[in-house]
């Protein structure tokens, strides 16, 4: 089984530093009321803990087992940061009201887009950590949680963002910033309103609330389809950077482990359909927070099975934490991508291409910390076209996954890949491929 990671960072959604992630935290600290009455959402959250003897010593523990030196007890400036699960939970008390905002520099914290998984970035990477964030009642409760800052984020009272004031999502350094994440060639449009349906004389350019700017839509002819006819070509299903590609897949592995490989059971939920793609090939990649969020149809063919599997939100292999000679995930999970497919919440599409060279294929979408809802537009039994949309990410990170029958041999973008392993080229900007364009041609 081959493992080739491109060990980067997951498209901005955190920054690079945990001095950035520090000041941020800083901030939040200093504007939190810890007089203000919990939310009922986080209230229930709190007795769940309380009542659960091994819970609370899980929520107890993942604090005191973060290292008492910087820069994981204070901050740069020598401040005490997160303290413990009470604290912790007044800092998502604010945060439930809060848009995510944009800083006019890239290593600014305005980038962050998981302001939640920024609050508990060092607790999840501790032991205990792993286990609480693993936990099933735990994630309900956080998808309870998520749930809530969702429809904070649906309305308009979260439109404060969609300025263009220097943290407005609207300023001229984020719309120069979105229009680089869309371009890919000379010729691609060199205005936000160009590459996105909007009302640029209206206010917030039209959007309804956060969510309706996030779930954005591109123009028609932005991305047109690569080979609309041409059912050997394979496309890319989401905006989104390579991370890695996988071959001779088992049925079951050790995605916890150091490498993180793929197990084809537990990412598929135990599903019958897993046993055709062992052997098979996996092709993983991420969406920046920058981007287009929403998925299409990588081949033409029938949805012949599709479900939602409900998983983790904050869960980081303990592979990746502070057992890690090099030190933890500054922006846990986005170094587990692997892991994620495996245990976090995730749309299932199984595809009968009409190419009977492809074949039946999978298509798996993965939310990434905030993320609480994996939206799909398609229904079992449904014909797809190429290129045509299946669903959408809401409210923060993502990544996805193409699983491809070990029958089916492919022969890899060469501007992106090479066609002999590690198959990922170097991509020092992580760059996208853009959303239905040529991702791979099956061969015969």
């Amino acid at each position: 089984m081959s493992n080739n990671v491109i060990d980067q960072r997951g498209g901005d959604w955190l920054p690079q530093s945990s001095a950035h992630t520090g000041h941020w935290l800083r901030h939040l600290i200093r504007k939190t009321d810890a007089s203000k009455p919990l939310h009922p959402v986080l209230s229930s959250f709190q007795d769940l803990i309380e009542d659960d003897s091994k819970l609370y010593m899980l929520a107890t523990a993942m604090f005191d087992e973060i290292p008492n030196k910087p820069p994981y007890n204070e901050d740069p400036e020598g401040e005490q940061q997160v303290r413990d699960f009470e604290h912790c939970l007044q800092l998502m008390n604010t945060l439930l009201t809060v848009p995510p905002k944009w800083s006019k520099k890239a290593e600014d914290i305005g980038l962050i887009g998981c302001p939640f998984n920024a609050v508990l970035d060092w607790p999840m990477n501790t032991p205990s950590g792993f286990a609480f964030f693993i936990d099933d009642k735990v994630n309900a409760a956080l998808k309870r949680i998520l749930d809530e800052w969702g429809r904070f984020l649906s309305s308009p009272a979260s439109l404060s963002c969609l300025g263009t004031d220097s943290e407005g999502w609207f300023s001229s350094e984020c719309t120069s910033a979105l229009v680089s994440a869309a371009s890919h060639n000379s010729d691609s449009p060199t205005s936000f309103a160009a590459n996105y349906v909007c009302d640029p004389s209206a206010a917030h350019h039209g959007y309804k609330s956060w969510d309706d700017f996030f779930t954005r839509q591109f123009r028609d002819g932005v991305r047109p389809v690569a080979g609309p006819d041409d059912d050997r070509i394979i496309v890319s299903a989401a905006e989104s950077c390579p991370y890695k590609i996988s071959t001779n897949i088992l049925p079951r592995d050790k995605f916890w482990a150091k490498g993180q490989p793929y197990s084809l059971v537990d990412m598929l939920n135990g599903d019958d359909l897993a046993n055709q793609f062992v052997g098979g090939t996996i092709y993983q990649a991420f969406l920046s927070a920058l981007s287009y969020h929403r998925w299409h149809a990588p081949v033409a063919g029938k949805i012949v099975k599709s479900f939602l599997v409900p998983g983790t939100y904050f869960s980081e292999p303990l592979s990746r934490g502070f057992e890690n000679p090099d030190g933890p995930d500054p922006s846990a999970p986005t170094l587990s991508q692997s892991y994620i497919s495996a245990v976090a919440t995730r749309a299932v599409m199984f595809i009968e291409a009409d190419n009977p060279d492809i074949g039946l294929m999978c298509m798996i979408t993965i939310g990434m910390a905030e993320v609480s809802t994996c939206d799909m537009t398609v229904k079992e039994g449904e014909k797809v076209e190429k290129g045509q949309e299946l669903g959408m990410f809401h409210f923060g990170g993502s990544t996805h996954c193409l699983i491809f029958r070990p029958s089916v041999k492919l022969a890899w973008n060469d501007e992106y890949f090479t066609q002999e392993e590690p198959f990922l080229k170097e991509n020092p900007n992580q760059s996208n491929i853009p959303v239905k364009s040529l991702l791979a041609v099956v061969k015969k």
